[in-house]
């Protein structure tokens, strides 16, 4: 008997004379065989696509077919599309994926069902296999990856040349970038919003293994709270790329979890040899940190975007703390009041001195504007005209707000909202 899924299927389809796909158990397609003039448009669709609709997945999924260790029948609720018989595709009890027929007119008699099951139960023997195979590749790939961002250089000099031992992709010609991220719930490798962040993160290094003719992958690794990808390319991934699989994972996660939990993302710089990948690793979490701490950067942040936060998210918590207390700042602190100062002094620093875009944002009045800076100025003992102590001012304003909401997180609350990445 055939042990390849593709087999299987043409085997089944010749014997019933009808169409035959299998699916894994996110309804995605593994294998299709040739039609038999019973398609309909999804099941042309499906085919073309590699999947189906996320929506319709869902719709279908909602049918309780994960928990049917039977065949069954399944309505898809678009227009024009035709019942299915679903198998459930099972081995050792695990639901390993699905087994579709279209059956328009209920004709497939119980000799056909017999036939079909048995096709599944092949099917499910082929892809414990294959699932064995998969995790412990994986293990093997998320181990390797774990040293090569290891603090020795000999660790990671070992882990580079393991990793091209796997011959995942070409040895020279390829560009290497991480994409980290961390949720905001329980730290926990059960916590829902682990597992959430996980099937994310599988169902992203899928889409992106399907989606690649080129000699292109994505590696994982999670650990409760967090996880990380690594993306090999013969070409550097676009921002428009990025923000797409940023997008699925976000989608993904929101799905699962449809709580309020947070997933956030850092991208790290692109890295030209296997052996830097550790530097991309520290500035995509760094990234993620930022994420967290600046909320108006969003739940996506690019280490290449983040100005003067690269700098100061380097710096040690003690340091960042202490830096944090210039002498100008703290006396306009203290002279403000409500008088919206120090907000006023950051939106004139933010949009680089620029009078007539800071009075629309404040929306106060130039003079009033004029006024303000004015009394900044002998609050802070600085002159705005001036480089040096404009430099000082918004370094230590930035500093000011990432102490904040380092304290504030510390003491369980949420991250203080800053305000700008300028």
């Amino acid at each position: 008997m055939a042990d390849d899924l593709q087999d299987i299927v043409d085997n089944l389809a010749e014997r019933l004379q009808r169409s035959v796909a299998i699916d894994d158990p996110h309804i995605r397609l593994l294998a299709a065989s040739r039609h038999f003039g019973d398609e309909d448009a999804t099941r042309v669709s499906s085919v073309l696509n590699r999947s189906v609709d996320p929506q319709l997945c869902e719709q279908i999924l909602a049918q309780g077919i994960a928990h049917w260790t039977t065949p069954g029948r399944v309505i898809v609720p678009l227009e024009g599309a035709l019942p299915r018989l679903c198998i459930p595709i099972r081995c050792t009890g695990l639901l390993l994926g699905y087994l579709w027929l279209i059956d328009a007119g209920a004709t497939l008699g119980g000799q056909d069902q017999d036939v079909a099951q048995e096709a599944a139960d092949h099917a499910g023997v082929v892809l414990y296999r294959r699932l064995i195979v998969h995790e412990r590749s994986r293990a093997r790939h998320e181990a390797i990856l774990r040293e090569l961002v290891a603090t020795d250089r000999a660790i990671r000099s070992q882990a580079a040349d393991d990793l091209r031992a796997e011959q995942l992709f070409p040895a020279t010609g390829m560009y290497f970038q991480v994409l980290g991220m961390r949720h905001q719930g329980p730290d926990g490798i059960a916590a829902p919003q682990t597992v959430a962040m996980e099937a994310a993160v599988e169902d992203a290094q899928t889409w992106m293994s399907q989606r690649s003719a080129a000699p292109a992958c994505a590696l994982t690794a999670t650990n409760k709270s967090r996880a990380w990808l690594m993306l090999a390319q013969p070409q550097p991934p676009s921002r428009q790329e990025l923000d797409t699989i940023c997008g699925r994972l976000t989608a993904r996660f929101d799905r699962l979890t449809q709580d309020g939990d947070r997933l956030v993302l850092g991208i790290g710089g692109l890295a030209h040899h296997i052996e830097d990948i550790a530097e991309s690793y520290r500035q995509a979490f760094l990234a993620v940190r930022a994420a967290q701490l600046v909320p108006s950067i969003g739940p996506v942040a690019c280490w290449d975007e983040l100005g003067p936060y690269q700098l100061l998210l380097k710096m040690p918590t003690e340091d960042l703390l202490a830096a944090a207390q210039v002498p100008a700042l703290v006396a306009l602190e203290q002279e403000d009041g409500n008088r919206g100062l120090v907000a006023t002094l950051e939106a004139f620093l933010d949009n680089a001195g620029d009078v007539a875009r800071t009075a629309r944002h404040l929306n106060v009045h130039r003079a009033t504007l004029y006024h303000r800076l004015k009394r900044i100025e002998q609050l802070t003992g600085c002159e705005l005209s001036q480089g040096d102590d404009r430099l000082t001012l918004h370094l230590g304003l930035k500093l000011r707000n990432l102490a904040a909401a380092h304290r504030n997180e510390t003491t369980g609350g949420k991250p203080a909202r800053i305000r700008s990445v300028s």
